[in-house]
């Protein structure tokens, strides 16, 4: 990843040097016997480049389609891709894996309670749970319920999706006022 964002600002880089440089440069005898022979030396670079990261597409497509992920279907002169349900969990689980609850500039004074009740033979689904909510950052206020000063309902949904709990089971709040949050303001950086 980081190779990657570092080739694409070299490739930025290079680009608005060159832009520049051919402006300033071309007015000058000696810049097309100089600037010719770097800008077709560059050129097959990236098409070496372009032609791998091509063959590395296709390779990732063709094992998706192997493994049953991705499905394929011709519809007149069109091809339409889609998601199995395997594909879909997958999916789901990259989706869990990165998930982040957005902080908002300022804090609208609004509390959001989750709580959830996930019975004992599901122990592991609830710590499971447990440990997530801790990991995006929410006050843990007693054992089943946590605390957020943000927004976080779409966050709350793939939580749901994921461990396939209903709304009886983890439900949202909304508070205007907790009796004695000067831990949890702490905790936030918020007033």
């Amino acid at each position: 990843m980081k190779k990657n964002k570092r080739e694409i600002t070299k490739i930025i880089l290079k680009g608005i040097l060159l832009a520049g440089g051919i402006a300033i440069a071309s007015t000058s005898p000696y810049f097309v016997p100089r600037i010719i022979p770097d800008i077709i030396r560059y050129a097959k670079y990236r098409k070496k480049q372009k032609e791998f990261e091509k063959k590395k597409f296709y390779n990732a497509f063709y094992k998706l389609k192997t493994k049953g992920f991705i499905k394929i279907e011709y519809k007149g002169k069109q091809i339409h891709v889609s998601l199995t349900k395997e594909g879909k969990k997958w999916a789901g689980r990259y989706q869990f894996d990165d998930l982040k609850i957005k902080k908002s500039r300022r804090w609208d004074k609004k509390w959001r309670l989750l709580i959830f009740d996930i019975p004992d033979k599901n122990k592991m689904k609830r710590e499971a749970l447990r440990g997530k909510l801790k990991e995006l950052g929410l006050f843990q206020l007693q054992k089943s319920v946590w605390l957020c000063p943000y927004e976080f309902k779409k966050e709350v949904d793939i939580l749901r999706s994921f461990f396939g709990l209903t709304a009886k089971e983890m439900n949202v709040i909304l508070a205007y006022e907790i009796e004695d949050d000067k831990e949890a303001k702490l905790f936030f950086h918020i007033k």
